[in-house]
């Protein structure tokens, strides 16, 4: 089994973090260019990587109560992760990403694994800062 994790802070409330991080059909925003998540009655959802050109059903699960998202796949338990936003005080935000890889086959290795994330978490805080700026104008 492999875990990975990063944290990103962002200059945004947490609850508007999170509410950008758990729209279903704004997901493929932030994911990795590569997954595409087409979301069926939730928690069931499909991602599709394109990478591979192959569908996987997934769950994913928002708990908007602990500003938490959770995910991972329905049938043969390859992968699972979560994100976590956490307010910081002052109007700021830290969130985390863990994914785990059951499944040494899904594991595409440390480093593409930590650039997607880092990247993902850069897409995330841009999105948010588009909305914040929409909301504002």
């Amino acid at each position: 089994m492999s875990e990975y994790e990063r944290s990103r802070t962002m200059p945004v409330q947490p609850e508007h973090v999170f509410d950008q991080a758990a729209q279903v059909d704004q997901l493929d925003a932030w994911l990795p260019g590569a997954l595409h998540v087409r979301a069926e009655e939730l928690p069931a959802v499909t991602v599709h990587e394109d990478r591979s050109d192959q569908d996987t059903a997934a769950l994913l699960k928002p708990r908007p109560d602990q500003m938490r998202l959770e995910w991972g796949t329905r049938d043969q338990g390859g992968y699972a992760g979560w994100l976590q936003v956490a307010g910081m005080g002052s109007g700021a935000s830290e969130v985390t990403v863990h994914l785990s890889f059951f499944d040494e086959d899904h594991d595409p290795g440390e480093q593409r694994v930590q650039e997607a994330l880092d990247a993902s978490l850069e897409r995330l805080e841009h999105q948010v800062r588009l909305r914040e700026d929409s909301a504002a104008g």
